[in-house]
């Protein structure tokens, strides 16, 4: 291996790694646009990330207002959303404490966002701060990995990495593996990253999701002044596992 030059700046770099490591996930769209339908819109995105979701949501017709704590990945969905000629609110703050000034029919938490945080205490002030800007009536959608899926403990052939060329520049994330470490669930991926004169560098970056369990986050829901309406689930793919979608309902 090779050490590559001129990496790209670290906003940019992060930006990429969101696109080429969430970008192409596609299984929970279907569920997030019947959602938005039934509530009738606004939709907040909590962690928005660079607009997977969003972008989605908007391109069928939903108003939708994206939130994520990183500014140059908000950054980058309002360049997005501005070149596609649609119209997404954003938002660079933080998913456990911010104020909008404004009202949703609909909050979505996608992709395990919830069990980034670092215990019950901030998982309950996200869903009390996203239950104070539901108008009545309106309802929110947390995505988590309940427990530890069997197929994380399977050993399976490994998938083919996640690919992208930008300005020459290949990205490249493979899958590693997935353990139990300290009550945490740690996603490890090997990047690389190769340079338009074939210089490489790679790392492995890990993600750590705090290992949780439904009836543990329905339970700080109610907390947080919920009622429960339900679980949905999001099947798996060769590259991610499976999430069960809990449904909390703001009926007061």
């Amino acid at each position: 291996m090779s050490a590559a030059r001129d990496l790209p700046a670290p906003a940019a770099a992060a930006v990429i790694w969101h696109e080429v490591e969430c970008g192409a996930f596609e299984a929970d769209l279907e569920l997030w646009d019947e959602l938005a339908r039934d509530g009738g819109g606004p939709v907040l995105d909590l962690g928005c990330g660079t607009g997977r979701v969003a972008l989605h949501l908007a391109r069928r017709g939903h108003r939708v207002h994206g939130l994520d704590l990183d500014p140059d990945l908000v950054e980058a969905l309002r360049r997005r959303s501005q070149e596609a000629g649609l119209e997404v609110a954003v938002s660079a703050a933080d998913a456990r404490e911010f104020s909008l000034g404004r009202e949703f029919a609909t909050v979505l938490a996608p992709m395990q966002l919830i069990q980034l945080f670092e215990g019950s205490e901030q998982r309950v002030a996200c869903m009390r701060c996203a239950r104070r800007h539901l108008r009545p009536g309106g309802s929110m959608a947390v995505a988590i990995v309940d427990g530890f899926p069997d197929e994380l403990a399977e050993e399976v052939p490994p998938p083919l990495p996640d690919t992208r060329e930008v300005d020459g520049w290949v990205y490249s994330s493979l899958p590693l593996d997935a353990t139990l470490d300290g009550g945490a669930i740690v996603i490890r991926r090997l990047r690389q990253t190769v340079s338009p004169a074939g210089e490489i560098d790679d790392e492995v970056d890990e993600i750590p999701l705090l290992l949780l369990d439904a009836e543990t986050v329905e339970s700080e829901a109610l907390e947080a002044g919920f009622e429960l309406g339900g679980r949905r689930e999001v099947p798996a793919t060769d590259l991610h596992v499976g999430s069960t979608v809990l449904l909390l309902e703001d009926r007061a």
